[in-house]
């Protein structure tokens, strides 16, 4: 009861299989000219992809590297570079999240890792890749700081490696590094950062005077206290002073005197205050009226 029905290909399958049957024998009637047309070679870092009347071919789809057949008329291929690719990002005008305008640009390396998707699924991998490089570059920028972009480009780029490969591998596309090449700040911008740098150098350098002087008193203050408990240090340090001026090959030496040799002259000195002589006062009183006609003299006119 139970009929088997007969197998009956498409119109295109019979199509197909009688233009390839017609292709095969005008092949071997032109034998050996038709293998100039047969014979093809891809080279090492190249893979084609071949179609057989609109189709993808049978298995992976792409050859080589090598020697690869094709059937003319029927099959065309298309070679498709596996090297390593870059291009640049043109500089794009970002608004960062603290609402300040930068230009960045950044170049981008991909290569293709398969061959077959990648002539398939998208139309041109290569302008696509770059339009969505740019993209991209804007939207991980936008949600940065300014001092992120400037300080955080290693893992700004890491990012954008990693949404860029994510997003062209259904076209058959590896983004294998991303890197930034250059912030461009607004003139203003630029000056104010530089003075703002500038402020904070002289600021730095104060603080560094400032603890150099801190030092060098604690130093003076140490030594001094040493010198204070030895006066035998004190002596040492006078006799290198005097060696020291004496080896500049000075004209004058000024030499210091200690106070004690004044002690005994001060004291005398002092004990004429409190126990004046009245011999003094008329000797001095005798110098007065001596000086006073000189005092009162005029000069002719």
């Amino acid at each position: 009861m139970n009929q088997k029905k007969p197998n009956i290909l498409p119109c295109s399958g019979m199509c197909a299989f009688l233009l390839t049957i017609i292709s095969i024998i005008m092949i071997a009637i032109t034998l050996p000219f038709s293998l100039f047309l047969c014979i093809k070679v891809v080279q090492e870092y190249e893979r084609a992809v071949i179609f057989r009347l609109g189709r993808l071919s049978k298995g992976s789809g792409s050859k080589g590297p090598g020697i690869f057949f094709i059937i003319p008329c029927i099959d065309s291929y298309r070679k498709v570079d596996l090297r390593t690719v870059s291009f640049d990002v043109p500089p794009q005008e970002i608004l960062s999240r603290d609402s300040v305008t930068v230009s960045v640009d950044a170049v981008v390396y991909f290569r293709i890792s398969n061959a077959t998707v990648a002539v398939s699924n998208v139309e041109d991998y290569g302008r696509s890749t770059r339009l969505l490089a740019a993209t991209t570059l804007r939207n991980v920028l936008g949600t940065k700081d300014l001092s992120q972009i400037l300080s955080e480009r290693e893992s700004i780029s890491h990012i954008m490696q990693s949404s860029l490969d994510e997003a062209t591998d259904p076209w058959g596309v590896k983004v294998e590094r991303v890197e930034i090449k250059d912030v461009r700040l607004p003139v203003q911008l630029q000056r104010a950062m530089a003075a703002e740098a500038e402020a904070a150098r002289e600021a730095r350098a104060k603080v560094i005077a400032a603890e150099g002087e801190q030092r060098a008193s604690k130093a003076l203050k140490q030594a001094a206290d040493i010198m204070m408990d030895s006066p035998a240090a004190l002596q040492l340090r006078y006799l290198q002073t005097l060696s020291s001026i004496a080896g500049e090959k000075n004209s004058t030496i000024v030499f210091p005197i200690p106070m004690e040799l004044f002690h005994g002259f001060i004291h005398h000195h002092q004990q004429r205050h409190q126990h004046p002589n009245p011999n003094d006062d008329d000797n001095y009183d005798q110098r007065q009226d001596i000086q006073l006609p000189t005092e009162s003299m005029t000069l002719p006119a």
